[in-house]
């Protein structure tokens, strides 16, 4: 069974129909999404430059009878992020396919991949890429209480692909050593996906004010902390069960960990057969006869 189209779907699906003006206003609201949209409409159509009509217009064309009406649907999204997984299980537990979970999850998993690796900007993510594969910039991860495991897996690799990668702890007594080696151009990897978490917004606002390029990997709601990042992936992570899957993250780390590793497979190859000599020399791996 579809689900539904949220209303940054509806957003993107229609912007090739779209006007200059109103692409304009839906552009902006979704570099800023959903935060551009919760204002007045004045305010709105202020900061995209256009006019109340255009953003009225635009508004209709995604199904809507006015700009109220958008707001109402944009504001139950946001109240979507914030449910607990009691919530969540309810919500999903009822009125389900009568079909193995085994599927039913397979498919959840399936469509979040799909709508994740279609709406990501392929200019946005080749820039992500030259970020991390910089040389000059060292690069630190950090993630909340289930997405710190993906800031790990994502350090672990990518300290094979290049050097000066670290993996910052979410503990907030670790973060000043690292805040006071962190410079200008550094790039800081956070994850944050629904409930967000005070920690990664703060340790984002910290490293901004070091200078640090940051990049927001989030949920289509979009994480607070996207607000002061230079690029931002979001990823669908919806699923039948009482917690988010992260999946589609997972997907999107490793792809990240392959476009750096062909960028930089010059450096990258003799650095993994230096690894491979400490490997063998320490006898690192159980060997089969």
């Amino acid at each position: 069974m579809d689900l539904p189209l949220g209303v940054e779907d509806k957003m993107r699906a229609a912007l090739p129909d779209l006007t200059r003006a109103e692409r304009q206003v839906a552009t902006h609201i979704l570099r800023h999404y959903p935060v551009a949209a919760l204002g007045s409409i004045t305010a709105l159509a202020q900061a995209a430059e256009v006019s109340t009509p255009t953003v009225v217009r635009l508004c209709q064309k995604l199904g809507y009878r006015g700009y109220p009406d958008y707001q109402a649907a944009l504001r139950g999204e946001v109240g979507a992020m914030l449910e607990s997984p009691l919530v969540k299980h309810d919500r999903w537990a009822g009125g389900v396919p009568d079909t193995h979970i085994l599927n039913r999850f397979a498919d959840a998993v399936v469509a979040n991949l799909q709508a994740t690796l279609s709406q990501i900007d392929h200019a946005v993510f080749d820039a992500v890429v030259a970020l991390l594969a910089d040389p000059s910039r060292r690069i630190f991860a950090m993630g909340g209480r289930i997405t710190h495991a993906h800031a790990d897996y994502l350090v672990s690799l990518m300290k094979v692909v290049r050097p000066e990668v670290t993996l910052l702890s979410d503990m907030s007594n670790t973060w000043p050593p690292a805040l006071l080696d962190m410079k200008p151009g550094d790039v800081l990897v956070a994850f944050d996906i629904r409930r967000y978490e005070n920690s990664v917004l703060q340790l984002v606002e910290l490293a901004v004010e070091q200078g640090a390029e940051v990049v927001v990997i989030t949920d289509r709601w979009v994480s607070p902390a996207a607000a002061h990042a230079r690029h931002t992936l979001t990823c669908h992570i919806e699923a039948p069960s009482a917690w988010d899957s992260t999946v589609s993250i997972l997907v999107l780390v490793e792809t990240l960990l392959a476009s750096v590793q062909s960028r930089t497979w010059g450096e990258t190859e003799g650095r993994m057969k230096r690894l491979e000599t400490l490997y063998d020399r320490s006898r690192f791996f159980r060997r089969y006869r």
